[in-house]
């Protein structure tokens, strides 16, 4: 059950980043195949650098056909509909969220399955949330959401602390997986609502 769990979450972190890459392209006003390199390198940029650096090769997508499809599906269906999904001023922070916030959990697990220590899965976690995010700031030429004030990466952290938390007290995978994936998705969110930061430096 919970490798299944695992799974919906991988397609579903991949749907969301996929589409938050092609609604960056849409604002750029991108063509559709710059809406789908967008797209791809949003959704499987954090997942590619943690399998790599895990050791884990070939990376994950290079042997599911259906991440890319998943990609490709995301892409077409917000080129579609960007009329539609245009007109909500935050699609592009709801489906960011749910992208770090699936993410986080996939990288964190992976990393507790290599048996690396646990700080240093939590990294994992939150290096395969938020690069592909930074992949597609950069190539939008605009400065990555990781190194703003609000929270982001600390959001992706306190999920990734609760996930051990609730293992260490035996709490069932499955709902350890949702609990700690919302409480990101949650986080991320309030602090946008409320304008929560993090001190900068002067």
């Amino acid at each position: 059950m919970t490798n299944e769990v695992i799974q919906v979450f991988d397609y579903l972190g991949t749907f969301a980043f996929a589409v938050s890459g092609a609604l960056a392209a849409a604002e750029k006003k991108f063509d559709l195949f710059g809406g789908i390199f967008l797209g791809f390198v949003t959704a499987i940029g954090g997942g590619t650098l943690r399998d790599m650096m895990l050791g884990n090769t070939p990376v994950t997508w290079l042997h599911d056909i259906h991440i890319f499809y998943t990609i490709c599906i995301a892409v077409i269906l917000t080129f579609l509909f960007r009329p539609t999904i245009i007109r909500f001023p935050k699609a592009l922070f709801f489906f960011d969220t749910i992208g770090i916030s699936v993410f986080t959990i996939i990288g964190l697990q992976k990393g507790l399955i290599t048996q690396i220590h646990t700080p240093i899965a939590i990294m994992m976690g939150i290096t395969t949330a938020v690069v592909g995010g930074i992949i597609r700031d950069v190539l939008c030429n605009e400065i990555p959401l990781i190194f703003h004030k609000e929270i982001y990466a600390t959001a992706c952290l306190l999920g990734g602390l609760l996930f051990v938390v609730l293992m260490t007290f035996n709490v069932p995978q499955t709902i350890t997986i949702f609990t700690a994936a919302a409480s990101i998705f949650t986080v991320r969110t309030l602090s946008v609502r409320y304008n929560w930061t993090l001190p900068k430096f002067k």
